[in-house]
């Protein structure tokens, strides 16, 4: 497994070593002891999900104020631009973005870590996304930032609206946001 760092020291993407021949392949998809490895991370995963979106669906910027998760993200059909944002406010790289393409093809994954808002945009006819959560999901803590928000500046590559949940349409400028302190 190769990693690659972003421009925000703590959002990684990893690279399989992926064994194919005619039959199929096979990968790795996770080995707590690899990751912890390669990152100097423990992590305890409690939670998977599983998501479907149709081309041009972009969720996020989400995250949880109160128990906040770090993810894991990879694409098993199709391909998403997949985005992190940092609000940690003490962080020098607070509201900066970094973002990559995930897709069934390359097999990469992103590690999101807490205090990170996350996100993606479906660039395929469809994706389907599997992430691994280090806390379970909380409505109550869940917040929004707004995709669009011209402070953070996120160049999501494309040239008409997305679909939105209303969650998501209605989220809110970092400026105004919940953020980790």
């Amino acid at each position: 497994m190769n990693i690659i760092h972003t421009n925000l020291p703590e959002v990684m993407i990893f690279e399989p070593t992926v064994f194919g021949d005619a039959r199929g392949f096979f990968f790795e998809s996770f080995n707590t002891r690899r990751f912890a490895e390669l990152t100097g991370i423990t992590v305890n995963f409690v939670q998977d999900n599983h998501s479907r979106s149709v081309h041009n669906v972009l969720r996020g910027l989400h995250y949880q104020i109160r128990h906040p998760q770090g993810k894991l993200i990879r694409v098993i059909a199709g391909e998403v631009l997949d985005i992190a944002v940092d609000i940690r406010k003490k962080s020098p790289t607070f509201g900066q973005w970094a973002g990559t393409v995930l897709s069934a093809e390359n097999k990469r994954q992103m590690w999101i870590p807490p205090g990170f808002a996350h996100g993606f945009l479906v660039r395929s006819e469809y994706a389907e996304c599997l992430y691994k959560t280090t806390d379970y999901w909380m409505p109550e803590h869940e917040r929004c930032i707004l995709w669009s928000d011209p402070a953070i500046d996120i160049d999501w590559g494309i040239t008409s609206a997305p679909l939105l949940s209303s969650k998501d349409d209605e989220g809110k400028l970092l400026a105004d946001a919940d953020v980790f302190g």
